[in-house]
């Protein structure tokens, strides 16, 4: 990709915190990536297949990633933001690149985010894709307190890290387990919607209200 510029950093403001985005391809229709528990904008490039994806998408769409609040490039911040402020920072990346309306496509714990926000503005999601999204967490509570302890006591370590993304022979980072399944479906669904022409337009924010959303699903 010698001949590729990655896109450049930008900075928009929600409230008082700064948020890290990048933006990729100028199509008519606008993606919006909402992250998950890791990210980060320029990092997350190192990783191979990642970028390609996303050019895929830019082909015929605006595709728009950013940091949550405390991540990657955002500015950092002490305690825990409440779920209506990580909100929050998708309204002030897509009023940053004055895009009304845009498709959000939210990743893991970045899905509750997204449904947050279509129910709140109704009038600027036309489209909701959901990768890896749950309702609640099976988990008992004292398996989930010890681990959520023991990623405490590993914070800043790296550790946590080398469950999510491993290194193969070259040392380049891999998706691993939960993650890399996660990654793959987002490629397959660049797939399908970059083959479909059908697909992109069901895609288009302009499309009579009522039509079917399931063309945006890689399955």
């Amino acid at each position: 990709m010698s001949d590729f510029v990655l896109p450049e950093t930008h900075y928009a403001l929600s409230g008082d915190v700064n948020i890290a985005y990048q933006t990729m391809g100028a199509g008519p229709v606008d993606l919006v990536l909402v992250p998950g528990l890791i990210s980060h904008v320029e990092f997350l490039h190192e990783l191979p297949g990642y970028t390609a994806a996303l050019r895929r998408l830019s082909r015929f769409a605006r595709v728009v990633t950013f940091d949550k609040r405390g991540q990657g490039l955002s500015d950092r911040m002490s305690g825990a933001p409440s779920l209506e402020q990580r909100m929050d920072d998708v309204r002030a990346v897509m009023d940053s690149i004055g895009a009304s309306r845009a498709i959000l496509i939210g990743f893991s714990e970045g899905a509750a985010m997204s449904v947050l926000f279509a129910a709140t503005y109704p009038e600027r999601v036309p489209r909701l894709v959901l990768v890896g999204a749950w309702v609640r967490v099976s988990v008992p509570d004292d398996v989930w307190r010890d681990g959520m302890e023991c990623s405490l006591k590993a914070w800043g370590t790296g550790q946590m890290l080398k469950t999510v993304i491993k290194s193969d022979k070259r040392g380049r980072g891999r998706p691993a387990g939960q993650a890399r399944e996660v990654f793959e479906q987002s490629r397959s669904a660049a797939d399908v919607l970059d083959a479909q022409p059908t697909d992109r337009r069901q895609l288009d924010p302009t499309a009579a209200p009522g039509s079917d959303a399931r063309a945006a699903s890689p399955h």
